[in-house]
């Protein structure tokens, strides 16, 4: 059997086959609209491991799986052995020998890199704390299908230097745009995915001159999960930060913007943004479940 592809991170795919994978979710997003089926996955099992929770990544993996004549397992630590403290390459050698791929969304990167290492099948990092590379397959393919290919383009990044604007560092890298990051200072990304992508990013203090003439701009939560008791703090740090029409106002007029959700309002967007009828969010959310099909399809069919 064929080494295992893996997706850890956006880096994992080199550019033309994430844009491969791209095109494919747009086709299999087609097809789904007219009501039709492809039982690709038919016979195919998807153990998905969630030691945080989730809306958006358990429906649309496990609709996915459904809907391409597949399966998903639910497992929460309190299912599985690993709740109890059983070794991660223990529980990645026998998983692996029972279903086809495994997903996992969990707080340490280092647990994906070492569930990978030890698994006989292809795993995907559903989230973690340092990368969320499943969501920018939806934004990249959301953006795409609304403006065309985002090389050459401006992004802007307003907030927080978590785990989704790292994985933006890795996608200006692997899509050729130039990414502003605007966020307070003790906020900044990874020094070392900076200096990485040095040729593409850049990391400024105000929403403003991240947001001038960019194509894109995208916020997410002020507090990931896991910082709830910093919401105080962090609301205070990012005053002055929510994207809202006025922010906009600088960015070119026909920009798109983007959230991952779960979203709140008022704070790191305003209502008015996310309930505008023309916007992308909602589509970029739904993006989510024909992107991970895609991608689901590519790492089983580099795998064998």
């Amino acid at each position: 059997m064929a080494k295992p592809r893996h997706f850890l991170t956006l880096m994992d795919l080199d550019p033309t086959e994430l844009n491969a994978v791209l095109n494919r979710a747009i086709e299999l997003k087609t097809i789904q609209a007219k009501g039709e089926s492809e039982e690709l996955f038919k016979n195919k099992v998807l153990g998905m491991i969630f030691e945080k929770s989730s809306t958006r990544t358990r429906v649309s993996f496990e609709a996915g799986m459904a809907q391409m004549g597949g399966h998903a397992l639910f497992l929460s630590p309190r299912d599985t052995q690993l709740g109890r403290g059983e070794p991660i390459e223990d529980s990645a050698r026998v998983l692996s020998r029972m279903v086809d791929v495994v997903m996992i969304r969990t707080f340490e990167h280092e647990n994906v890199e070492r569930f990978a290492q030890y698994s006989k099948v292809p795993i995907i990092n559903a989230l973690t704390d340092d990368f969320h590379p499943c969501q920018l397959l939806a934004d990249m393919q959301t953006f795409l299908e609304h403006r065309g290919p985002i090389a050459g383009r401006t992004v802007a990044w307003v907030g927080d230097g978590n785990n989704m604007c790292q994985s933006y560092i890795n996608a200006a890298q692997q899509w050729d745009f130039e990414l502003r990051i605007a966020c307070p200072e003790g906020f900044e990304p990874r020094q070392d995915l900076l200096e990485g992508a040095r040729d593409r990013v850049t990391v400024v203090r105000t929403p403003q001159e991240a947001v001038k003439d960019s194509d894109l701009v995208v916020t997410d939560t002020w507090a990931s999960m896991g910082q709830e008791d910093e919401k105080n703090t962090r609301e205070r740090a990012f005053d002055g930060y929510q994207v809202n029409t006025e922010l906009m106002s600088h960015a070119h007029s026909d920009a798109l913007v983007m959230h991952c959700l779960p979203a709140y309002r008022g704070k790191e967007i305003s209502a008015e943004l996310l309930d505008d009828p023309d916007s992308v969010i909602w589509e970029e959310a739904e993006n989510r479940l024909h992107a991970q099909k895609a991608l689901v399809e590519f790492l089983l069919n580099h795998s064998r």
